[in-house]
């Protein structure tokens, strides 16, 4: 190993150190080519999922939609059979009294 260096030499090793920071700019260069294909793929995807997941959101309000429709017919459906049972529960009692009625008009 020398002990001094020469004019020459430092220019030497300048150059040579510029041509390997230049070749790792070039990499760095590459590298964010790299970046930008991959923020270009991830805007497509996104623009993708938007447009599935609006779609899957029509879907989900359609479905939500129904479930109101047939809830609206469940509880119609309740009203009615509450109606029948109260119904039959005033004929049923009705008919109890005239039977009761009866007996003890006999007895």
């Amino acid at each position: 190993m020398r002990s001094t260096w020469t004019d020459e030499r430092l220019d030497d090793f300048r150059e040579h150190v510029d041509q390997r920071f230049d070749a790792v700019d070039q990499r760095f260069e590459a590298v964010d080519q790299r970046f930008d294909a991959v923020d270009q793929r991830f805007e497509a995807l996104d623009q993708t999922l938007d447009r599935r997941f609006g779609e899957v959101d029509r879907q989900l309000a359609q479905l939500a939609g129904q479930a109101d429709r047939h809830t609206d017919r469940i509880d119609a459906l309740h009203r009615s059979i509450v109606t029948f049972a109260t119904a039959v529960i005033a004929v049923l009692g009705t008919t109890m009294a005239a039977l009761l009625g009866l007996l003890f008009t006999q007895i």
